[in-house]
């Protein structure tokens, strides 16, 4: 699998930015190679939905058959990359690519907020309890300084990643950041 996928063509990121197609492609990334009918049965769609959206993402080269396990009746998929990226700038240069940004910005709130709706303590455990959620911070910035608080907290967790994964209480966690200046006296959450 390959690290990232670095997509510079807005049509490219409202292919994935579909609410169907960005799911099924985290699922792919998340739990690893799958069949339509059973991402299907995951997401609450019949398959011949999720095969058609399955066969528009591997179009455009965000997943591939799965040719290690091959099913005689049906395809299996797999992500080809860990990751999508893009660059913000580069893709507000026209109206398609700040709407195509926008919608990939609100899917992600979408899955952020449905894991914060899904995830039960009374699931977990009391050290999994008291290190899951969220906080925010207000804090004074130039974009350079944001730009390079968001590449060092990729690498700390590449490093915590390779360093943890074998653990045996290790498991999956999404960890979200983000930042975006605010005018002041805009009202807080």
């Amino acid at each position: 699998m390959e690290e990232e996928f670095k997509i510079s063509d807005p049509q490219v990121l409202k292919v994935v930015a579909h609410p169907l197609r960005v799911r099924l492609l985290g699922l792919l990334r998340a739990d690893g190679p799958a069949t339509a009918s059973g991402l299907g049965r995951v997401v609450g769609e019949s398959s011949g939905s999720t095969s058609y959206h399955l066969r528009e993402l591997a179009k455009y080269g965000f997943i591939e058959e799965d040719p290690d396990q091959r099913d005689g009746r049906e395809r299996r998929w797999r992500s080809r990359h860990r990751y999508t990226t893009w660059d913000n700038l580069e893709m507000s240069g026209s109206p398609e690519g700040r709407e195509a940004v926008k919608i990939m910005r609100m899917r992600q709130v979408a899955v952020l907020g449905r894991q914060v709706q899904e995830f039960d303590e009374g699931e977990w455990g009391d050290e999994w309890v008291r290190a899951a959620g969220l906080s925010d911070t207000l804090v004074r910035l130039p974009a350079s300084a944001l730009l390079e608080l968001s590449r060092q907290v990729g690498e700390l967790l590449e490093e915590f990643g390779a360093r943890h994964a074998d653990a045996p209480d290790a498991e999956q966690v999404l960890v979200w950041m983000g930042g975006f200046p605010r005018r002041t006296g805009e009202e807080e959450a």
